[in-house]
């Protein structure tokens, strides 16, 4: 029988109908302001410190809305935001630099829908107020330091093997010329020289009486470079971020040479460009063992040793010569030793890696730590106007040295893998290794992202309203079946921006709805004319649905499917408010196709469908 769907696809609408539903009911519930207690450098938040701070709450007179302590976090939501930067300033001041103390909104979802994975959209910057960077990379600055590094492997190489040069010298276009008094210690050079550097394009070349040797880094080298460094720089940009108190920033590559920073919330530009610009650095030093641990908390030291403080606040003894610094550092990961046991590898550069095996030959069985200094902002302002930062360092890990350490070597004794992927990130992001500027910066208030939350929602309202009047009056009971379905499209389209990883609602993103609307109700407007003209032509009302569905499909998968490969091209090359919009016409496009043809369909053919005897249509 025409105009029936079997049972399985009626409840595969339904179940569909119901996940936008229910994905999408979290945005009703609103959000409760909240301070977030995250500790840094891989300890973490315990119960005691969640007492600590709920005391000193309830003696400010603030009584929060709720409290949870969930994965080394501690959350308490409050039921203003008076309350909420009041306990923010308080917790700070008693937990100490130690723990990050941000604030934020948190949605009041119901734990019912929370368990399941609900939750309400992510607001762009537009919408909720924020500052927005676009930050650049000097690559070439970037390349140069790994060129140079390479001048000086290709230096202590050649001294190793005792093959003897003129000059290794760093030209043009990164290009490295080495300079031989004969061509046979050129020849020599470029067979080791090729077997050991297979990122290094070499040709032989002569000038008079020299003989020369150039190298190219290939482009697969490059390209990993470049990678490498804006990698490196996103790490340290998130570490500078959390100084500003921004629970959930954004910070992402954009091309090949850029950043973009999103801070929602923030509204002092000045005080954020001074953050992001706050440097941090390393310091390997061997540990005085012969000074008394005791005597050296009470600052009774050498005159060659310094004191420090390692994470859980004890007293470290360290010679205060630096054996090298952060800035040889090529690169740093985790892993585990052949005992199971986490480690640290690290490589580095070729001046890095000479001075480290200078330092460690004569000190192997002793004790070396790593000190990690960074500069914090203070409340301070100085006569700039500029806040003050101070110097901190810590003692990030204390190893002993096993044998001669050389340009890789590994870092052991580390309690778990947690502290291991830490102090690795901790190495790697040291020092920025290419000098970054601000390209671009916005900064959009609070109030605006509020008006352009209500001027978006009124315009998607009266869009609706105007297109849900017009289709019931011009098309009687099927325009209130197209209603129907519009209305679930709205439902199907926020439930999927709400659970999509990394999808942010903005203001072009409302303008998309309203788009996808008129688009969705555009499918049903040909089915419907399709229906008339076939009663016109005489066929019977069941005859009229199934040709009218079926003739309109065609039409309607073409002129999508355009819209659909416009939207693509717009989100794969597109950025920002570009990409927001392509990603939520690309799902309006998808749910509404659904809602048009198969949803609408359905409740045609449970309201019409398979009744022999009916004679006309409401239509």
């Amino acid at each position: 029988m025409i105009n029936k769907f079997p049972l399985w696809k009626n409840l595969l609408v339904i179940a569909i109908v119901l996940f936008g539903i229910i994905y999408s009911v979290p945005n009703l519930f609103g959000e409760d302001p909240a301070i977030q207690i995250n500790a840094t450098k891989g300890a973490s938040v315990t119960q005691g410190d969640a007492d600590r701070v709920l005391a000193k709450i309830k003696e400010l007179g603030i009584t929060p809305k709720s409290s949870e302590l969930k994965d080394d976090q501690f959350v308490v939501r409050f039921n203003s935001e008076e309350d909420e930067f009041k306990a923010r300033e308080e917790a700070q001041e008693l937990l100490g630099e130690r723990y990050i103390v941000a604030m934020n909104l948190l949605p009041s979802t119901p734990k019912i829908l929370s368990a399941i994975g609900a939750s309400p959209l992510k607001l762009g910057l537009d919408l909720r107020g924020g500052v927005h960077f676009l930050m650049e990379i000097d690559m070439e600055e970037a390349l140069s330091k790994s060129s140079q590094q390479y001048v000086q492997d290709i230096k202590s190489e050649l001294q190793k093997q005792k093959i003897h040069y003129s000059s290794v010298s760093l030209g043009e276009g990164q290009e490295i010329t080495t300079a031989f008094r004969t061509e046979k210690e050129r020849d020599d050079a470029i067979d080791y020289l090729r077997t050991h550097h297979n990122d290094l394009i070499f040709t032989s070349d002569a000038d008079g009486q020299k003989f020369l040797i150039r190298a190219r880094i290939t482009e697969n080298r490059l390209q990993e470079l470049k990678t490498y460094a804006v990698d490196q720089n996103i790490n340290i940009i998130r570490n500078r971020v959390n100084e500003l108190g921004v629970a959930e920033p954004l910070v992402q590559r954009q091309g090949s040479d850029r950043i973009i920073v999103e801070l929602p919330g923030i509204q002092d530009t000045a005080r954020a460009k001074e953050i992001l610009g706050a440097t941090a650095t390393l310091e390997f030093r061997m540990v005085d063992d012969a000074g008394d641990i005791e005597s050296a908390a009470k600052g009774a030291v050498s005159a060659n040793s310094e004191v420090f403080q390692n994470e859980e606040g004890r007293p470290v003894v360290l010679r205060k010569k630096v054996i090298l610094t952060g800035d040889h550092i090529q690169d740093a990961n985790a892993g585990v030793d052949e005992y199971g046991r986490p480690q640290v590898n690290i490589k580095l550069d070729g001046a890095g890696g000479n001075r480290m095996m200078d330092e460690t030959r004569d000190n192997i069985g002793k004790p070396m730590a790593t000190l990690f200094i960074e500069y914090k902002p203070t409340k301070e302002v100085g006569a700039d106007g500029k806040h003050k930062f101070k110097k901190v360092s810590v003692v990030a890990n204390v190893a002993t040295i096993q044998s001669t350490l050389g340009s890789n070597f590994r870092i052991t004794g580390i309690g778990n893998a947690k502290e291991a992927r830490n102090l690795a990130l901790i190495l790697r992001a040291g020092a920025l290794i290419a000098p970054i500027q601000i390209v671009e910066e916005r900064t959009i208030g609070p109030s605006l992202g509020k008006q352009n939350i209500e001027s978006g929602l009124h315009a998607m309202i009266l869009g609706l309203a105007l297109i849900l009047v017009f289709m019931a009056v011009y098309y009687r009971w099927f325009g209130v079946i197209a209603d129907l379905a519009l209305i679930m499209n709205l439902f199907l389209l926020v439930g999927m921006m709400s659970i999509i990883p990394g999808a942010v609602m903005t203001l072009p993103g409302i303008a998309g709805i309203v788009l996808t609307l008129g688009m969705a109700v555009d499918a049903n407007v040909l089915i419907f004319e399709r229906i008339r003209e076939e009663l016109e032509h005489g066929r019977s009302p069941q005859q009229a649905i199934d040709l009218g569905f079926g003739r309109a499909f065609i039409t309607i998968m073409d002129s999508n499917l355009t819209s659909l490969i416009t939207a693509a091209v717009l989100f794969c090359l597109g950025t920002g408010a570009v990409k927001g919009f392509a990603l939520v016409l690309m799902i309006g496009i998808a749910s509404s196709l659904f809602t048009a043809i198969t949803a609408s369909r359905a409740l045609v053919n449970v309201i019409w469908g398979g009744k022999a005897g009916l004679k006309t249509l409401p239509i």
